[in-house]
């Protein structure tokens, strides 16, 4: 039987990975100099993990985009596999539920492909960014919350809501994380914040799997409101 590319990668390369979801607002309130600058974000946290010779190995990446619906624009993949974006486009509403219940669902798939390669992964990390209020399903929002919260608290997950300038709903963003508060990024530093990601996701690739990792909690002040 032919394998997926996604499986050629762990037959490949065995080393236990760190599936990072990026869950990214794409609405029209993100227009202009935000949707840029998330984007050569995104890209610099490309450049670092490949750069890196630990993260190189261990980390996988996918992406999720939600406007008025949700959409998987990257599958997960390791960094050799991973397209550098040119650009995106930002229109339409806020369907923040959607895209976190289209994240967890790859998630989930992508988790069974590890266990049915036999590679081992680390608790996996969901970046949900966004500018605004949600105005998609309240029961997929509802959901999502439910999710989220769940495996957070299974030790399952670790989420890293992240507010984007003033009219972030930081209190919608607040029911994903029960064990800290969101944060708001500083302007407009998406690429001072992949870059405390890369580092982060470094370290957890130089311990073993199932262990606790603290986070570079001083690294916060770079991009974040604190």
């Amino acid at each position: 039987m032919a394998l997926t590319i996604g499986t050629e990668d762990l037959v490949e390369n065995p080393t236990p990975r760190v599936p990072v979801t990026l869950c990214l607002d794409t609405s029209t309130s993100m227009q202009g100099g935000k949707i840029r600058e998330l984007v050569g974000g995104v890209n610099a946290f490309y450049d670092a993990i490949e750069e890196d010779d630990d993260a190189h190995d261990a980390a996988e990446v996918s992406i999720v985009e939600f406007s008025s619906s949700a959409r998987l624009v990257q599958d997960f993949a390791s960094v050799e596999r991973l397209q550098r974006i040119e650009s995106m486009k930002a229109n339409g509403g806020t369907a923040l539920g959607e895209g976190v219940n289209l994240a967890l669902d790859t998630l989930q798939a992508r988790k069974s492909v590890y266990s049915g390669a036999g590679v081992l992964y680390y608790q996996p990390w969901l970046v949900l960014m966004t500018d605004g209020q949600p105005n998609g399903s309240a029961a997929e929002l509802d959901r999502a919350v439910r999710r989220v919260t769940a495996l957070v608290g299974e030790k399952r997950l670790t989420v890293f809501p992240i507010g984007i300038g003033a009219d972030a709903d930081m209190d919608v963003l607040g029911r994903f994380s029960p064990n800290r508060p969101p944060l708001r990024l500083r302007g407009v530093r998406f690429t001072e914040f992949f870059e405390w990601l890369s580092k982060s996701v470094s370290r957890v690739s130089r311990s073993t799997p199932g262990d606790t990792v603290k986070l570079d909690l001083e690294g916060l002040a770079g991009w974040a409101e604190l």
